[in-house]
């Protein structure tokens, strides 16, 4: 047996055994498509074990995340900072191999997967920007950026609609690095596919504009290698490699599916170690798999001197471009302080117009930013003006045309950003928030700082229905960990909010009005603590307006009402929960005073989030149904968003506080 093949079957075993050790996880995928994880790692990723964020390498992406132990056992082999102790305690408490892989947490892990065709998404992602990097950075004789993306999937994520609106993206773009290994193995957790996925993919990807190769036996590294250079060799269109495997090869279970998603015990494991003729002590690698390994492990850091090398000349060549490539990949931040217009609003407008002409302020500062929407630009307003389209004759362009593909736009865009050198905005109707919310969880769940513009933010699109007026969808959001999410009341706000996104490490959601909002005197820069005083009286107040967005206009008509009644109110702007419940308990109780029982709290959208603030004395005026069609004056004045409601409501919560 070749060395080569031993270290296939070594992959095998290590993942069988760590699966069988945690009693939890999925060795199917990891005994069937070891050879071509080898294949990958051993003759075609261009990595540094020593540097894993190595600029120009090569990106792999496990979308299958199911299959993390294969993963696991190739970054061991192949010098990544994942000991034997490390695979011996997969799937536990603080360990660095968890269940699916997870960006950050382990070396080597290009993103966080798992929900099945998300990683397909981001593979797609950073294949746009591997393209647009480096039609700006790269001369001739200076290929700057010039790596590959490779991607592994199962059946289970061609099966996902994600998949189908990425990988249609990446054909209509021609790109052409894109390189997905496809683990057909026919077999789901639920059995056989023949039921439930008969379709001919071959056909599917060539009718998307991608090369199909076939290989009738994964387990033939020959074949695997050939159908790889193949797919290397073509760079006007992305490559599928169709991938005949046996899930669970070697194993008493293997073509069955008992061996998709559970330890396959300690007998069959015996059978399977004795199929492979297996004689080592647990999660010990034999001698020479470890030396092959090794050595093609120090062999792969030529690639990274050789770079380094190159872009010495490259810095004497082109000195500007070499500076601007470092503001690229260390990540350019705007200097907010030159740039005091942004906070200037003149007359009323909606906040997805005063959005647009920040972001575009923005971009002037930010060469690295781009922005896409999924068909919707022209109403979202995120187009930046006069920077092109990224097209496959034009891949320095800074806007993307997603088409109506909002999950796999929020998939690709986490890639986008993932990759480095490059900030990325996407953009869709609020209600379409929907569609997207498996890619806006994965970019909390990454923490990594996409920005998603959400427009059309509430019943105020008025004649368009209660299929595009949003009513659930912030709650569902507000709810995401390390997601934050801004609805500005006006222009200033709006322009905090994109202060708050590009300054902190973490995905934001701009939820934008359709409509025409005044400009509020009090509001500026102090939005960014996420609720704060936008008018006062004088004194203690007898009440307390809390509202954000469009809704704090009423609020203001009725503190106007109120204060004709001798009745003292503060309004509070609340545009974003997550940034008030970070600010300090002093500073929450100077903006919401505990003695002050008598609330209001106004936002036409769920009411669930709102109970925390208003209190056991307090009035919540929320939507409680979907809403209707009609001009949105009409709807709001139907469902109750009037400045007499909010008056009404608050002289309600201050009788309710007289008898507590």
């Amino acid at each position: 047996m070749s060395v080569a093949n031993k270290s296939v079957d070594t992959i095998r075993i290590l993942s069988a055994e760590a699966i069988q050790k945690a009693n939890s996880g999925h060795p199917g995928i990891c005994m069937g498509a070891a050879p071509i994880g080898y294949e990958l790692f051993a003759n075609f990723l261009n990595f540094s074990y020593k540097n894993p964020n190595w600029d120009n390498r090569d990106r792999f992406i496990l979308s299958a995340g199911h299959g993390s132990m294969l993963l696991y056992s190739l970054l061991h082999l192949f010098g990544f900072n994942v000991t034997k102790e490390d695979l011996m305690n997969f799937r536990q408490v603080g360990s660095k191999t968890p269940g699916h892989p997870e960006y950050g947490k382990t070396e080597g892990v290009e993103t966080s997967t798992g929900p099945l065709g998300q990683g397909i998404g981001n593979a797609v992602g950073f294949a746009v920007a591997e393209s647009h990097l480096s039609a700006i950075f790269n001369r001739p004789d200076f290929p700057v950026v010039d790596h590959f993306t490779y991607v592994l999937c199962g059946d289970g994520c061609l099966e996902e609609g994600l998949s189908y609106e990425a990988c249609s993206f990446a054909g209509t773009q021609k790109l052409g690095k894109l390189i997905l290994l496809y683990d057909k193995n026919d077999i789901t957790i639920e059995g056989g596919i023949k039921q439930t996925f008969s379709e001919d993919t071959a056909t599917r990807f060539a009718a998307q504009g991608w090369q199909v190769i076939r290989v009738n036996d994964a387990n033939n590294l020959g074949t695997l290698k050939a159908a790889i250079n193949r797919a290397k060799s073509d760079l006007t269109r992305p490559s599928i490699i169709i991938c005949q495997t046996v899930i669970g090869y070697g194993s008493p279970l293997a073509d069955t599916a008992d061996v998709h998603g559970a330890p396959m015990g300690e007998d069959n494991l015996a059978k399977t170690k004795e199929f492979f003729n297996w004689t080592e002590e647990p999660f010990c690698v034999p001698e020479d798999v470890k030396q092959h390994c090794s050595d093609i492990a120090e062999d792969k850091l030529q690639a990274e001197r050789d770079w380094n090398r190159m872009f010495i000349k490259y810095e004497r060549e082109y000195p500007e471009l070499a500076e601007k490539y470092r503001k690229f990949m260390n990540g350019m931040e705007p200097d907010f302080n030159e740039m005091p217009e942004l906070f200037r609003f003149d007359k009323a407008e909606a906040t997805r117009v005063s959005g647009g002409k920040i972001l575009n302020k923005i971009s002037e500062l930010m060469p690295n930013l781009m922005s896409g929407s999924a068909d919707l630009a022209p109403s979202t307003k995120t187009e930046l003006k006069g920077k092109g389209y990224f097209t496959p004759d034009n891949r320095e362009g800074r806007n993307i045309h997603f088409g109506i593909r909002e999950h796999a736009m929020a998939a690709i865009c986490n890639g986008i950003q993932l990759h480095g050198g490059l900030r990325i905005v996407c953009s869709t109707f609020f209600s379409f928030s929907d569609y997207m919310k498996g890619g806006i969880r994965m970019s909390a769940l990454m923490n990594i700082p996409v920005i998603y513009v959400m427009t059309h933010d509430s019943i105020g699109v008025g004649e368009d229905g209660p299929t595009h007026q949003p009513v659930e969808q912030l709650i569902a959001l507000r709810s995401i960990p390390n997601l934050k999410v801004f609805r500005p009341c006006d222009g200033k706000e709006t322009a905090a909010a994109y202060i708050s996104a590009f300054t902190q490490d973490s995905p934001t959601v701009l939820v934008l009005s359709r409509q025409n909002l005044p400009q509020n005197e009090g509001s500026d820069i102090k939005a960014l603590t996420g609720g704060y005083i936008l008018e006062d009286c004088a004194g203690s107040p007898d009440v307390l307006l809390i509202s954000c967005g469009s809704e704090i206009e009423l609020c203001v008509e009725a503190k106007k009402k109120l204060a004709d009644d001798g009745i003292k109110a503060r309004i509070v702007s609340m545009p974003s929960m997550e940034e008030f419940e970070k600010q300090t308990e002093e500073y929450k109780e100077f903006v919401l005073p505990s003695a002050v029982k008598a609330r209001v709290c106004v936002e036409a959208a769920s009411h669930f989030a709102w109970y925390k603030y208003s209190g056991d004395c307090g009035e919540v005026i929320a939507m409680q149904t979907f809403g209707i069609s009609g001009p949105a004056n009409e709807v709001f004045e139907h469902f109750g968003f009037t400045a007499d409601t909010v008056t009404e409501k608050a002289k309600a919560s201050i009788e309710k506080a007289k008898r507590r």
